[in-house]
């Protein structure tokens, strides 16, 4: 069975336990026995002293973009402060009684997952007030197998945003703890950093090979087959294409009231990609787009995990659509609370610019434009000094 970061900290019962801590975490975030992290610590009296909640807030309950207050937590008693509410980054009360932030939130493995940028303004933090952070290791849930890490790059220069601050693949293959050595390094913010690493783990492994139930990481990834989908499917934010939100199967079945499912999974399945089939389903969502709205749509059924490309896979579902109903496909904003307009979301989700633009090309010149630019190029040259694993 796969150890986590909390699992190995608890067998070393480090010296500085005792000292201040501050602990960046939700309740996804547990041992590899399902403790919560933050009870686990308290209870082996870890000097907790506060606790710092990300998008979602710590019982996982905000919806989707939602701005998240402080409060108490009834698990542990301890204050909560929100990293998504009126801030993003720890400010230097927030700190100023603690001695370390420790950080330990499990990912999926997506750039626009925002936890990823959650861990590096804290990280920015504790550097500018001289405090030592500590990330508790989590592997990657849809692999760390880095050749079949998929872009776009993202341009910094056009594309930033909470959702994706930095220049790295959509899928990018790592953990947390090796994307904060690479940033703490590359963005040269030169932190007091410390990773305490996963056991058991190496990186062709998947979320179902680590030996444990998978536990929910937000509201609507409720299981590695949603994971696994939410580097590609995600773009459908941008869209009015609902992605699933407000049904059983978020991020695995999509639709709409005007989309014939068995048309478009015919269509889709007739490209032969062999790792995943479309099936037709029908849904009402209860919240989100449509709303108590009868939709149809494909449920999404990967064959062959290992080996699927799910952003490939995602750009060339949305050209189909978009190309068998140019009178109801629309690019949609996508409000949230860092991003009130939700203007121009599709660019900062795939992170290049002006990139609605790229449906409007004949089929075969679209698929030659998206196979080169969801190749990750020089990632893996670049990411590998940092690689713990």
């Amino acid at each position: 069975m796969v150890r986590f970061g909390i699992d190995n900290i608890v067998k070393i019962n480090p010296a500085w336990k005792n000292e201040k801590i501050g602990l960046i975490t939700n309740a996804a975030a547990t041992n590899a026995q399902l403790v919560p992290s933050r009870k686990l610590l308290k209870d082996l009296d870890f000097n907790i002293k506060k606790l710092f909640s990300p998008e979602h807030g710590l019982d996982l309950r905000g919806v989707d973009g939602a701005k998240m207050d402080d409060f108490v937590d009834v698990l542990t008693q301890l204050p909560v402060i929100s990293l998504y509410g009126n801030k993003v980054m720890p400010s230097a009360d927030d700190l100023n009684d603690i001695d370390l932030l420790l950080f330990d939130i499990p990912d999926v493995g997506c750039r626009y997952y925002t936890y990823l940028w959650t861990m590096t303004y804290a990280l920015e933090a504790c550097k500018k007030y001289h405090k030592k952070m500590i990330v508790l290791d989590r592997p990657n849930p849809i692999s760390g197998f880095l050749p079949l890490s998929e872009g776009p790059i993202l341009d910094e220069q056009t594309c930033s945003s909470f959702i994706g601050r930095w220049g790295i693949p959509l899928k990018h293959g790592c953990t947390i703890g090796e994307l904060a050595l690479y940033f703490n390094e590359t963005k040269k913010i030169h932190a007091d950093l410390e990773i305490v690493k996963c056991s058991f783990w190496n990186r062709e492994m998947m979320q179902p090979d680590w030996g444990m139930q998978f536990v929910p990481t937000s509201p609507a990834i409720q299981n590695f087959e949603a994971a696994i989908l939410y580097p590609g499917l995600g773009l459908l934010e941008a869209t009015n294409i609902s992605e699933g939100r407000g049904t059983a199967l978020p991020f695995q079945q999509v639709g709409a009231p005007w989309m014939d499912g068995n048309k478009i999974a015919e269509a889709f399945n007739g490209f032969g990609i062999d790792n995943l089939d479309l099936e037709p389903v029908g849904f009402i969502p209860t919240e989100n787009k449509y709303k108590n709205e009868s939709c149809n749509g494909v449920k999404f059924r990967v064959t062959h995990y290992p080996s699927y490309l799910p952003i490939f896979t995602t750009l060339l579902f949305i050209k189909l659509v978009k190309d068998i109903y140019p009178q109801h496909f629309k690019w949609m904003p996508y409000p949230t609370h860092v991003n009130p307009s939700g203007n121009n979301h599709l660019d900062k989700l795939l992170g290049i610019e002006k990139s609605e633009g790229l449906f409007n090309l004949p089929m075969l010149a679209f698929l030659q434009k998206i196979e080169l630019f969801t190749n990750s190029g020089e990632w893996q040259k670049a990411i590998k000094p940092f690689l713990l694993y």
